[in-house]
């Protein structure tokens, strides 16, 4: 058997050694890579000289720290000359501005809505496409925005940079310090255009808003009533159930809501701790009270849809509304007949019953 050809030895032992300088050559350069990172790691950390006394956080510039430091004392110097809302920077005024202008340049091809800022447009596709590229290292939840990472991360590492001015209390989101601070500040800067009531928070303005409106999102899928709230369609459901469970310990009347047993419990006691200040008259219920009010002050915040007339009670409006709907919602089960009001199928009902016997 004849040996290898020396030429064909050569060519191979050539590979080998190519192939291991190949292997010493990507060593190298992970390691100059690795050592990159930690110079780059190394002189981010010597540059962020600027540190946040309240929370920590670093910045590069002071320029960047002073900014950052508004979001703790609040400070807002720059102020919109159109409608006097405040802002943390120049940036955000001059984004605001946008809204006054009703400029919206940024229009979705998918449903046509349009944004005033690139950003808010850009965020509002993600909705489309189901994109939510910012994930959670901690527990893999994936969010549209940076920020909303940002804010659900501080579930993880229990962070509330932002502290109120007021008490010891600290809180994870800007939003939900403002919103405190307004219990001690008393400020109610949501004031509704039809009736001059002011709100601290924004769902309960726009839940508000739904009383003059007449809008009633929330439907029941069993008898097909409507409601302004979510709360109020989960408490009108136990309705169909027959659940009743507070029970009154002095006739055993149940009752659906705590705050309804809370009053039935005050015809028992004699308890009328809700007082008027004008003429000393008391009641059991606040909203009784604020009805009482009214006869006071003159307000009738309940305008009709379809004339002039006004109303002290939601309920009175929506009674005489009726006049111009021609709507019947009470009917009777034994007879069929329907009625405007409800006081009028009670009436009704006894007559029914009186004939059927």
């Amino acid at each position: 058997m004849s040996d290898p050809e020396p030429s064909r030895i050569k060519h191979e032992d050539t590979e080998e050694q190519i192939g291991w300088m190949e292997v010493k050559q990507g060593h190298k350069l992970n390691e100059i890579e690795d050592e990159h990172c930690n110079l780059k790691t190394q002189r981010e950390k010597r540059q962020k000289l600027h540190t946040c006394s309240q929370c920590g956080k670093s910045f590069f510039h002071s320029s960047s720290l002073s900014y950052h430091l508004r979001v703790h004392s609040g400070e807002k110097p720059f102020n919109c000359d159109q409608c006097g809302k405040k802002f943390i920077s120049s940036s955000h005024l001059n984004h605001h501005r946008k809204v006054h202008s009703d400029e919206r340049p940024y229009v979705c091809s998918l449903c046509g809505k349009s944004f005033s800022r690139l950003n808010s447009f850009k965020q509002h596709q993600k909705t489309h496409n189901e994109v939510r590229d910012h994930v959670c290292c901690d527990c893999g939840k994936s969010f549209t925005t940076s920020s909303h990472l940002r804010q659900h991360q501080r579930i993880h590492t229990g962070e509330k940079p932002f502290k109120c001015s007021y008490c010891d209390k600290s809180f994870a989101q800007l939003g939900q310090l403002k919103s405190h601070e307004r219990v001690h500040t008393g400020e109610k800067p949501y004031q509704c255009t039809h009736c001059g009531k002011s709100f601290k928070h924004s769902p309960g303005f726009r839940n508000h808003l739904r009383v003059h409106s007449g809008e009633k999102p929330f439907n029941c899928d069993q008898c097909g009533k409507n409601f302004h709230l979510s709360s109020s369609l989960q408490k009108h459901l136990k309705i169909h159930t027959n659940e009743r469970p507070y029970v009154c310990t002095f006739c055993g009347k149940g009752f659906l809501h705590m705050t309804h047993y809370r009053q039935h419990q005050k015809t028992h006691t004699g308890v009328r701790d809700h007082v008027c200040l004008d003429c000393g008259k008391s009641y059991i219920a606040s909203v009784h009270l604020k009805q009482h009010q009214r006869t006071h002050t003159g307000e009738r915040p309940y305008k009709c849809s379809y004339c002039d007339k006004s109303f002290t009670r939601s309920e009175h409006q929506k009674s005489h509304e009726r006049l111009h709907t021609g709507e019947k919602p009470y009917y009777c089960t034994q007879c069929g007949e329907s009625f405007r009001h409800l006081s009028s199928l009670h009436t009704h009902l006894k007559k029914c019953q009186k004939s059927s016997q």
